[in-house]
């Protein structure tokens, strides 16, 4: 196609005359009329909670959190997941907890990052809970000394839970520069393995910002369940993919279309739109899109344009890029595929 096709922001997909020859090509129908949008946005919030910013958005930054040297970067806890009940209730149990075990050393733990980060208190926490003694310095003010002990006080701990072979969630470093979520991983850990008489809230989840400093600037970008599990769960990838290829291809199968590979087969936006006109129930104009596109800027447009259809079907904006998942980027694909997925999972 020469000329670019015609785009309304204001869209509402129209019948296409039956003759037109793309039908033929794809071996199916799309004549159906576009359901109502059914679900509440209560519902839709949660459904959509996967799917969150990938790119830089405005966050309160801890004035600390802001001493960044170029291109360093700093992961802090979101203030909406500090405010979560359940946030909230984890960490007074550990911190109780921790001020149980050390009574006796009249030790007394406010704030967690503030309190563990030098390690002065994860060595007697450890030495306590495991009847050791570890042989490091009992006081040190320097930062090298404070991570030296850091290290000692993580090797014995690794040496503890090394029969449960699961990967650390955290280091010397995350540790030291008083990342949460890597403590709050630290104690969880130690808690289970020593059988804290504590009760432990499920499912807690944390939204994670991550502050990096670019050409004096501070920029900020949120982690979500997928960079979880492509960080700490990578072996869980390929359950995620095979529900997702399966879910996408009870639908693409109308067209006797199928998905094997999700990564290239949505980069040029194609399937995206089709499969927006599946789950909703109407024909896809063929000028509102290309079908045979052979450009970058031509599968741009169909994503963008696939995104556009999500967006008057109900659903919030992907906050993926189209050019990421044009540039077949794994993560930003599985992001508007599970979006998908929570919303149209019911249907037959």
């Amino acid at each position: 196609m020469s000329s670019a096709p015609l785009r309304s922001p204001a869209l509402r997909p129209h019948r296409m005359k039956k003759d037109e020859s793309f039908l033929g090509k794809l071996g199916g129908t799309l004549a159906r009329k576009k359901k109502a949008k059914e679900v509440s946005d209560l519902q839709e919030e949660g459904k959509n909670a996967i799917n969150l910013p990938m790119c830089p958005a405005p966050v309160e930054v801890h004035p600390e959190d802001s001493l960044l040297e170029e291109n360093e970067e700093r992961t802090v806890i979101d203030p909406t997941s500090r405010d979560d009940p359940r946030f909230k209730e984890l960490v007074k149990a550990l911190i109780d907890w921790i001020n149980g075990v050390l009574v006796e050393e009249r030790i007394i733990v406010k704030q967690l990052e503030e309190d563990l980060y030098d390690g002065q208190v994860l060595q007697k926490l450890l030495e306590k809970l495991a009847d050791c003694k570890l042989n490091v310095a009992e006081v040190t003010q320097s930062e090298i000394g404070q991570k030296q002990k850091l290290q000692t006080v993580l090797e014995a701990v690794q040496e503890l839970l090394r029969p449960h072979s699961r990967p650390l969630q955290w280091t010397v470093d995350s540790i030291h520069g008083k990342n949460l979520v890597a403590i709050l991983h630290l104690l969880v850990a130690l808690a289970m393995h020593f059988r804290a008489p504590i009760h432990l809230p499920e499912h807690v989840s944390v939204q994670v910002v991550v502050v990096r400093k670019r050409e004096g600037l501070l920029h900020s970008s949120h982690r979500d369940a997928f960079d979880t599990l492509f960080d700490h769960a990578p072996d869980k990838l390929s359950v995620v993919k095979k529900s997702l290829i399966t879910f996408v291809n009870k639908h693409l199968n109308k067209l006797n279309l199928e998905v094997t590979e999700l990564e290239t087969q949505f980069a040029d936006g194609v399937y995206l739109v089709l499969l927006m006109g599946l789950l909703e129930d109407y024909f896809v104009p063929l000028h509102n899109f290309y079908l045979t596109p052979d450009s970058f800027d031509q599968k741009v447009h169909n994503v963008s344009f696939a995104f556009e259809l999500m967006l008057d079907g109900g659903l919030k904006k992907p906050k993926a890029r189209p050019e990421d998942v044009v540039n077949l980027d794994l993560k930003s694909t599985l992001r508007v595929l599970y979006n998908l997925f929570t919303k149209y999972k019911h249907l037959e």
